[in-house]
């Protein structure tokens, strides 16, 4: 797959997936470090026009820098979750088919220490090109499970003892009064949409983040920021707010 961008292409070279490097016929101090450590990988860097990143970027904004990188690595369910250091956080999209949204919300699962991402095969942005930009090259770190059904995938988590928790602005519960402390799978919905009937009838609880102003819900990525690092706080103090 393409990914663009200082940061995308440094973090995937970090990584150890860039099959080759392609930069600009002039280039800073940043390319000359994405040039040095491609040398030091064994990845072969080639000098390019700039309509050829233009190109190769759809014109997206590259920065001067584009690679080829190995697709990442389809893990399973069940390796998300016995991979987990700790008590098991999962992510699960459903149906997130805008990459800029997609790439936040990556980078934030790996900010907070996400053990794994789920997403549907079908029906979902891909991962190159806009989201790994928008991701900050956190798409090359986050371990991920692509399924045909969600549905069938939170049934999976919940026969491995991790509980789901579908994030639904129609819902009574506060985000704040769910205890995140036990194997937790937070469930988010496509844009706009939310998510889907069969979906929120499958997860254990449904949540919402109380709203003050006059907007009724936050875009998709800020609101699985504010409930990831909810699960953050919670693990770090022992409870929910009202324990």
């Amino acid at each position: 797959m393409i990914v663009y961008g200082i940061n995308p292409v440094l973090e995937a070279l970090r990584a150890g997936r860039v099959k080759e490097l392609r930069v600009g016929e002039r280039g800073d101090a940043r390319v000359q470090q994405l040039l040095t450590l491609a040398r030091e990988r064994g990845v072969p860097a080639l000098r390019v026009p700039a309509e050829s990143l233009d190109r190769d970027a759809r014109r997206g904004v590259h920065q001067g820098v584009v690679a080829d990188v190995e697709d990442s690595t389809n893990h399973s369910i069940a390796e998300l979750i016995e991979g987990a250091v700790g008590t098991p956080l999962i992510l699960v999209l459903d149906g997130i088919e805008d990459p800029h949204n997609l790439g936040a919300i990556l980078r934030t699962a790996d900010a907070a220490g996400v053990h794994g991402v789920i997403r549907q095969s079908r029906r979902s942005a891909s991962l190159d090109g806009a989201a790994a930009k928008a991701s900050a090259g956190a798409v090359a770190h986050v371990r991920i499970a692509e399924v045909v059904n969600i549905a069938r995938a939170i049934e999976e988590l919940k026969e491995a003892g991790v509980w789901t928790v579908g994030l639904a602005s129609e819902a009574t519960m506060s985000h704040t009064e769910v205890d995140f402390t036990v194997p937790t799978a937070l469930v988010v919905g496509a844009e706009g949409a939310g998510l889907r009937r069969l979906v929120k009838e499958k997860c254990d609880y449904l949540a919402s983040i109380p709203m003050r102003g006059h907007v009724e819900s936050l875009n998709v990525s800020v609101a699985t920021g504010v409930v990831l690092f909810e699960v953050l706080r919670q693990r770090e103090v022992g409870g929910t707010s009202k324990a």
